[in-house]
């Protein structure tokens, strides 16, 4: 484990800060990244990450983010983005994590049992959009690593459950296969960039998007001039849209059915 942004801020920049406190994750398919933020989503800490545990059990994951969160501020609450299909707080999903570990876990409340604060969890690409977005028009969110991550909201407002990762683009490939890491790692820059090139217009195609935003660690590998209206999103958005999962305007996605959960683990 390491700092990824330097020294931590100094004392008095600490004390300026507005509770309360948001612990903020972003759990990726090859490292797990946490800050602590305030009430304006300024992080009141460098980050610090560590190298997702293989395999990512969920005992595992949960180890390693208590890990992580000694190294930081104390917090309030806790917001965490989740690679994989995620409603409730509970895992649907988790192609590039195991779904097989995963399927059916309520993670934030296993959360909040660990740390023993309030969590919320949504999906990865959501959290990182949260942090990216300027609030207007129809804006769309790809997050290029180890899978496909996506988002998309109107006017500010997420609409949820977005899975374009799993969703076939290419002789049968889906996002996830055709410009995840294996197929950068396989086909090499060139390919890599051309096919990132095709699925940009055709998700321009799908949703008709006014914005759309490119965050994960692959943006790294773009050699090409990006049309006007998409833009290359900070790693760091991963991390600082966590706050927003607090803002009272999206407490509608966690509100639970009636009747409470159907499974429980």
């Amino acid at each position: 484990m390491k700092d990824e942004a330097g020294p931590l801020p100094r004392a008095a920049a600490i004390e300026r800060a507005a509770p309360p406190f948001t612990l903020a994750i972003d759990i990726g398919g090859s490292h797990i990244k946490a800050s602590v933020l305030d009430r304006a989503g300024a992080m009141i800490a460098a980050p610090v990450h560590v190298r997702t545990p293989q395999p990512t059990t969920p005992q595992a994951l949960l180890r390693a983010i208590q890990d992580l969160a000694r190294m930081l501020p104390a917090f309030d609450r806790i917001s965490a983005g989740f690679p994989g299909y995620i409603r409730h707080g509970r895992v649907g999903t988790a192609p590039n994590l195991g779904t097989e570990h995963w399927a059916g876990f309520q993670l934030d409340r296993a959360l909040a049992r660990r740390l023993r604060k309030p969590a919320r969890v949504l999906n990865d690409a959501d959290v990182q959009g949260l942090g990216a977005i300027e609030g207007r028009g129809l804006e769309c969110v790809l997050t290029l690593g180890t899978g496909i991550g996506s988002s998309l909201f109107r006017d500010g407002s997420l609409l949820p459950h977005l899975e374009l990762g799993q969703h076939p683009i290419a002789k049968n490939k889906t996002y996830d296969q055709y410009l995840g890491n294996a197929a950068a790692e396989k086909k090499g820059k060139r390919v890599w960039n051309r096919r990132l090139r095709k699925a940009i217009e055709i998700v321009r195609t799908l949703v008709n998007f006014d914005r759309l935003y490119l965050g994960g660690g692959n943006t790294r590998l773009i050699d090409f001039e990006l049309p006007r209206d998409v833009k290359i999103t900070p790693n760091a958005d991963g991390i600082v849209g966590g706050v927003r999962l607090w803002d009272p305007r999206i407490d509608p996605i966690f509100e639970r059915p009636r009747g409470g959960d159907a499974k429980r683990r």
